[in-house]
């Protein structure tokens, strides 16, 4: 007979954050396996059951459960083991850690290598702590917080149009993907092969640039787009034409735009006045990722226009709108997904960081 099992209970606050490892992309393998064992025990599954479903054995099974029964998510963790002392100077160790934070005068950034010879530690040493401890000096993120006064209000108004789309109109993302470059590489590359990389060259012919108009339905992940040689009011009004041409007339149409200049030209206004079915939606102030037409572009860049040589700017314009032919046949939509409360407080806490610096 099976000894019996003490019952595995969770808090919510336990199940909140196994959840959370079992979610997070840069979770190791290993501890999202043993979140995943409590989680399915929680749930009332035997060892042979939970085993079947993770591809390993009962008695790993019971291994982690009694861990987590006795050390709760403590116990998830590796233990201590056994081995010889570590003969690292404490104090050395613990400056590679603190000092970490404080560049060198007339540098940047630590390095390895640097803060080993400033300690005088390895360089292997070095890295073992700050990797032990999440340091990564030579790793940075971008970021641009909006300083729009009226940022909630254009945010709001925007993942409205995202969250409930409007009923009889049309959401349209519209903007202008400036200076696509012409650039022919000076010499042919190699293709991707087994055991090697796609290769090009460096260097390269300019040919010119092209201004592109898109406007991305968000409702069906279709474009409207219409290529110009600038991006002046007339060419987005022409554009906007355009849009007018090929949109039913019965439905409104929905803009969202950016805060360029352009989009607000009294010519353009004046055209909008008389047609009222035309609703522009303005995203915040340096906050261009709430129009998903980034997305858009973002893929067009990397599919068509970075990987891409072409001879002329009309060599690059074909090769866009043949692109654009074949995914308007089976047009993939960019759903929003995030809820506006939880992303209005991470910008909240970003700004709060920022004004403790």
């Amino acid at each position: 007979m099976a000894r019996p099992k003490l019952p595995l209970v969770l808090t919510g606050e336990q199940r909140r954050e196994l959840t959370r490892l079992v979610k997070a992309p840069s979770t190791p393998q290993k501890l999202l396996r043993r979140c995943r064992i409590v989680l399915l025990a929680a749930d009332g599954f035997d060892n042979d059951k939970i085993a079947s479903e993770l591809s390993t054995s009962p008695p790993t099974i019971g291994l982690w459960r009694q861990r987590f029964v006795d050390l709760g998510l403590a116990g998830l963790k590796e233990a201590p083991r056994p081995g010889r002392p570590s003969r690292l100077d404490p104090g050395k160790a613990q400056r590679a850690l603190s000092e970490v934070v404080q560049p060198p005068v007339g540098r940047k950034r630590w390095s390895c290598r640097s803060m080993a010879r400033h300690l005088g530690l390895s360089k292997d040493a070095v890295q073992r702590l700050w990797s032990a401890n999440e340091l990564k000096p030579h790793r940075t993120r971008t970021f641009k917080l909006s300083n729009d006064k009226n940022f909630e209000a254009k945010f709001w108004d925007v993942i409205g149009l995202y969250l409930d789309p409007p009923v009889r109109a049309m959401v349209l993302c519209c903007d202008e993907k400036s200076q696509c470059q012409a650039l022919e590489r000076t010499q042919p590359g190699l293709p991707l092969g087994q055991g090697h990389l796609q290769t090009r060259t460096h260097d390269y012919y300019r040919h010119g640039t092209l201004t592109l108009f898109a406007a991305l339905n968000y409702l069906n992940g279709k474009v409207i787009a219409q290529r110009a040689p600038r991006h002046r009011h007339q060419e987005w009004l022409r554009f906007l034409k355009l849009i007018d041409e090929q949109t039913p007339r019965d439905l409104d149409v929905h803009l969202i735009l950016d805060n360029y200049a352009t989009h607000k030209h009294p010519k353009v206004m004046a055209w909008l006045k008389k047609r009222p079915r035309f609703k522009l939606h303005f995203t915040p102030t340096s906050a261009s990722w709430l129009n998903m037409v980034e997305r858009f572009f973002r893929d067009l860049s990397e599919d068509v226009v970075l990987s891409g040589s072409f001879g002329s700017i009309k060599e690059l314009a074909d090769a866009i709108f043949a692109y654009l032919a074949e995914r308007n046949l089976q047009p993939r939509r960019y759903q929003w997904k995030a809820e506006g409360h939880p992303v209005l407080e991470k910008i909240r806490r970003a700004r709060k960081a920022l004004a403790q610096q």
